[in-house]
């Protein structure tokens, strides 16, 4: 009988960009709310493998859900659970998208969304229903991979629970929504799903073109529970202005109850073109706006459909500036038009733009793009070691560059963007939380280097074919 249950999401043991500012998903956390209001016995685990063995384990059924870049941990520890005699059900964006490698690891698999899934395969292992029940279940049986339909999308996001975060352990860190010493970070999602369909992204494949959110009043109530003189909030939503009438309406009573907040969220550059939108955003508090240029390259842009022009970029940068707002730029190199001159042409225009602060990474092939696909049909990819898929190693073949001269762009635009002369002209600027992460990003970037001397080393000796130009 299944009482006790543990969500699982592992963390990656490479260092990357966001190390400092690590925050777990809230898939876990939310299926640890659900079975836990259902009356079984929960806890949310957001660790590295050898700190949930430190932790302890006292489950009747784990559950790990995992990106690709943790899906090696994750295996790791599903094994070792399964080892201990503790089942294992697997889920997350990885897993969705290749069930039938989780499935060495996994005794089952949850395809997609999984706050209907999970619930009634606990229900079914209990014997109170079917596994042919259970959507989008895959699992074996008698040596063969079974599948069921996939769960339909979640209509309603207001009848999920709010994350309790009461139930989440972070190693060597105080919990999400308590009250610790400083203010600590809450992630909040406000709608799942995405109108766009850029190349190199796995988001649609998991939640869908068509954009669901929550209602107004569902996510202030869920605001309401946290104090803003002790957090501040991340909107996790892929586009949080992907619908500007619902956005204005939840700027608008963020303003009206005047709940004080500071907070970050992504968006795209097509939220300039709305003074009105930019103006909420500013009054109602947001401190940062997290964006996916990804190059300024018109080639680039139309190769990987971002639907933007670069003179959008110009515009998005300027305008959020004017109103008080932090950019972060967030950029990709590796494009089949993208060469080391466009590198360091992109770099010039983030510098010249005085973008406040910036990543540059390393286009990677996520299962569940169309990236991905294309890589595996033209045979690009360099390995399948998932715990480097973390856009700061290179995984395929560039047609631009040798891995190498790809791996040293983006070493190299880091270096220039957060040298200490441009460092030191943010804080001369008045921009403050540029010039803090500024310092913070070039000891990172040295840092990281020195931590992966043997994966460069081999890197830059590594003789690979580059593949034959576009088109022949």
């Amino acid at each position: 009988m299944i009482r006790r249950i543990t969500l699982i999401e592992p963390k990656n043991d490479h260092l990357h960009i966001f190390s400092k500012f690590e925050l777990p998903r809230l898939g876990g956390i939310l299926l640890a709310t659900i079975l836990r209001d259902k009356g079984y016995q929960t806890e949310s685990l957001f660790m590295q493998a050898q700190e949930v063995w430190a932790h302890g384990l006292n489950a009747d059924l784990v559950g790990i859900s995992t990106i690709t870049a943790t899906a090696t941990a994750a295996y790791a520890i599903a094994d070792e659970c399964r080892r201990k005699g503790i089942p294992v059900v697997m889920g997350g964006p990885h897993v969705s998208f290749l069930p039938e490698e989780a499935l060495a690891h996994a005794d089952f698999c949850v395809v997609g969304e999984g706050e209907t899934s999970f619930p009634l395969l606990v229900e079914a292992l209990n014997g109170d229903a079917s596994l042919d029940k259970v959507p989008g279940l895959a699992w074996k049986e008698g040596g063969v991979i079974r599948r069921n339909p996939a769960a339909a999308p979640i209509e309603n996001l207001d009848s999920l629970p709010f994350p309790d975060f009461s139930l989440l352990q972070m190693a060597g860190k105080s919990k999400l929504g308590s009250q610790g010493i400083g203010r600590v970070t809450v992630p909040v999602q406000t709608s799942r799903g995405c109108p766009y369909d850029c190349t190199f992204c796995s988001v649609t494949g998991m939640f869908g073109h068509r954009y669901r959110h929550r209602s107004t009043s569902n996510i202030v109530s869920e605001l309401a529970r946290y104090d803003p003189r002790k957090q501040m909030i991340f909107f996790y939503d892929d586009n949080f202005t992907a619908n500007p009438v619902k956005t204005k309406e939840l700027l608008r009573e963020m303003i009206r109850l005047q709940l004080g907040f500071r907070w970050s969220t992504q968006v795209r550059t097509d939220v300039a073109r709305d003074p009105e939108l930019l103006d909420l955003l500013a009054k109602a508090g947001c401190a940062t706006l997290f964006i996916g240029f990804e190059s300024v390259d018109p080639t680039a842009l139309k190769e990987m459909n971002k639907r933007q022009t670069v003179e959008d970029i110009r515009l998005a940068i300027r305008a959020i500036r004017a109103r008080g707002i932090h950019v972060h730029g967030m950029f990709v190199f590796g494009f089949d038009a993208d060469t080391p001159a466009t590198a360091r042409a992109t770099v010039d225009f983030a510098l010249a733009e005085k973008i406040d602060s910036a990543q540059f990474l390393v286009l990677t092939p996520l299962p569940g793009s169309a990236f991905y696909t294309q890589m595996i049909a033209e045979g690009r990819l360099i390995d399948r070691a998932w715990d480097t898929y973390d856009a700061h190693h290179v995984k395929f073949l560039p047609r631009g560059f040798t891995p190498w001269e790809l791996q040293r762009a983006q070493i190299r635009a880091h270096t220039r963007f957060y040298s200490p002369r441009h460092v030191a002209a943010r804080l001369l600027r008045g921009r403050l939380p540029g010039f803090l992460i500024g310092l913070y990003a070039g000891v990172l970037n040295r840092r990281w280097q020195r931590e992966e001397r043997d994966y460069l080393r081999v890197l830059r000796l590594l003789r690979l074919p580059r593949p034959s130009p576009a088109g022949i």
